[in-house]
């Protein structure tokens, strides 16, 4: 039996046990099954995973911790596994282990004032345990509203996490993922989102724990739509992360920001890969892409691959990647000033993560961040 036959047999087994479930359901499970089956684990032969081997994963035999089969309205149903795609072997892996799915719906011109919260937790458990999160978002017309989505647990497990929003037209939406999994966990999530004509959408993608993870964000604007895509990821010890991310200008008249930053310490690596599209008739669209990153030691490794595929002519689009080092003049000012070496190192990484942290307009979650921060590079400067 080859390995690779061994790998998906166990997970055969795990989908064979699953409690039946609604016709609709089993087709669509099915169906993501046999994908992932014919998909299997993407190995670094794969382009779009070159720079990230998820071999840990595919090597580890997790025991999936099942949820009940959803009951879901009809509208859910309507929009459910209609963005993120099953030809990506993760997004297969989850629906073919489709659950109980976490579904808001915000109605149309409704506007929600407090953010609404999705949190998954894994407890410690014993041996690797897999799950599959799946949420799915639906904002109507003119509707504005803010969520936070939080990934946290204990021990050694696997989250493999797909999260779909469709914005209706002139709808607001600010989007907030906190990834804080353990250092022992794998964390891989697919966000793909369909917006409406002249939606408003923010996303923010702040990365702090977990051994290997990756995440990707696909984005879909239609036209006068205005997306914004801000990154924060902090790596250390032998961690890695991996950031792709995807705007798809399909109409015209589009604006796109992105800005991406990294601060990688110890042996820890990272990959930021960001595609922007823009469609045969996507005229005037404006577009702009940023990766900066700060490596504070010797062995950490980013790679950055800024990607334009631009199929219209009267467009302006830019994008930029750097890779630097601590300010020399910066750091000598400061001890200059009597601030011993490690306090200056943290401050300007702080100063670095600010800009991101500062973007956050949940306030609760801004002070808890700068919280979470302090404590990351004062604790660092202790060791």
């Amino acid at each position: 039996m080859t390995a690779v036959a061994e790998q998906l047999g166990e997970w055969l087994v795990d989908f064979t046990m699953q409690a039946p479930a609604a016709p609709w359901l089993q087709a669509l499970r099915e169906a993501a099954f046999h994908r992932f089956t014919e998909l299997g684990f993407p190995t670094t032969h794969n382009e779009e995973w070159r720079f990230t081997s998820v071999a840990p994963i595919a090597r580890t035999n997790f025991r999936v911790l099942g949820s009940p089969a959803p009951d879901l309205p009809e509208a859910a149903q309507k929009h459910l596994a209609k963005y993120a795609s099953i030809g990506h072997p993760f997004v297969a892996l989850n629906t073919a282990f489709l659950g109980a799915v976490t579904v808001h719906h915000v109605p149309a011109g409704a506007i929600v004032e407090q953010p609404i919260e999705i949190v998954y937790e894994v407890a410690d458990q014993p041996g690797p345990v897999a799950i599959q999160p799946r949420t799915l978002i639906l904002v109507g017309a003119n509707a504005q509203c803010s969520i936070v989505e939080a990934y946290r647990g204990a021990g050694r497990y696997f989250t493999n996490a797909v999260t779909e929003i469709v914005a209706g037209e002139g709808a607001i939406v600010d989007h907030y993922k906190i990834q804080r999994e353990s250092d022992q966990a794998f964390h891989v999530a697919t966000m793909a989102v369909q917006l409406g004509r002249s939606a408003n959408f923010t996303a923010h993608s702040i990365a702090l724990g977990g051994a290997l993870v990756r995440n990707e964000v696909n984005v879909v604007l239609s036209e006068g739509t205005e997306a914004t895509l801000n990154g924060l990821y902090i790596v250390n010890g032998t961690q890695h992360v991996d950031n792709h991310t995807s705007i798809d200008h399909a109409k015209p008249h589009g604006t796109s920001h992105e800005l991406y930053k990294g601060i990688l310490d110890g042996k820890a690596s990272a990959v930021f890969n960001g595609r922007i599209i823009v469609r045969k008739d996507a005229q005037k669209t404006d577009s702009k892409q940023t990766n900066k990153n700060l490596v504070l030691s010797d062995e950490a490794v980013i790679d950055t691959k800024p990607e334009l595929q631009i199929l219209s002519d009267d467009v302006r689009c830019t994008h930029g990647a750097t890779i630097g080092q601590l300010d020399s003049e910066a750091m000598f000012y400061l001890r200059s000033r009597g601030i011993g070496k490690e306090e200056a190192r943290n401050l300007l990484t702080y100063a670095f993560a600010q800009d991101i942290v500062d973007r956050i307009k949940v306030r609760e979650l801004r002070d808890q961040l700068e919280r979470v921060l302090f404590e990351k590079f004062h604790e660092h400067g202790q060791h």
